[in-house]
């Protein structure tokens, strides 16, 4: 029986895509930087997706990634790279101001109070999660909240889950559920630490090989199926 679900954040309980783009838009506003095209969000969203991929895997620092990835978008439209601590410090914050729910999700975690314990697990940075954990209402809604830069661990590494249980307690692996939306971290996380992992795969791709993924959902209201809650 499944009695703790660990929720990712960023592309599962909430849009990531809906929140960068008004936070980069915003941004490229107030830095006088110009009109921010679809096509350059797009290639930025590549590079992002990129440096943080090399941080799962630890070749890069969280420094690195915040830094490097505005460098390089910022270099390749000729922009002023001066400029990029500030301009991510500002991005942190404005990532935190638009919160879009997947599929109900907040609804979903309100249903879910006291059948299980539900707590955040997210690599994003403290003041960007911080914002949108607030703003969201999850701070109040979830049992607890677990940030990477708060642990000093990133997902997927089985040290970040070690800190989680050691400060929940102790469950057999068949009672803990991981949902998230990223191979390279939840669930590549999920399967270091030995619990249930759920793949949050709203295109139905196809699952890689390498990867156990116990449950692969396209929509958050398939969860209290999973957990015997219908």
């Amino acid at each position: 029986m499944i009695k703790v679900v660990l929720w990712d954040i960023d592309g599962t309980l909430l849009s990531f895509k809906l929140a960068e783009r008004a936070a980069i838009g915003a941004c490229f506003e107030k830095f006088g930087l110009g009109k921010l095209t679809d096509e350059m969000l797009a290639h930025y969203s590549a590079i992002n997706a990129r440096y943080w991929k090399r941080l799962e895997l630890g070749e890069l620092t969280k420094q690195q990634v915040l830094r490097g990835r505005f460098e390089e978008f910022f270099a390749a439209y000729g922009l002023d790279t001066a400029c990029v601590d500030d301009f991510n410090a500002e991005y942190q914050v404005r990532l935190g101001e638009t919160v879009v729910f997947n599929d109900n999700g907040k609804e979903l975690v309100e249903r879910l109070r006291g059948k299980v314990r539900q707590y955040a697990v997210t690599n994003g940075t403290l003041v960007a999660q911080r914002g949108k954990l607030k703003n969201s209402g999850l701070d109040l809604l979830l049992d607890d909240v677990f940030i990477s830069d708060v642990i000093g661990i990133e997902k997927p590494n089985k040290g970040f889950f070690d800190a989680v249980f050691e400060k929940i307690g102790q469950f057999a692996p068949g009672e803990v559920l991981i949902v998230g939306d990223s191979l390279t971290s939840d669930i590549r996380g999920g399967n270091n630490a030995g619990i249930l992992c759920c793949w949050y795969n709203p295109k139905a791709e196809p699952v890689p090989a390498g990867f156990r993924v116990d449950y692969d959902i396209r929509n958050l209201k398939e969860l209290p199926a999973i957990l015997g809650l219908e």
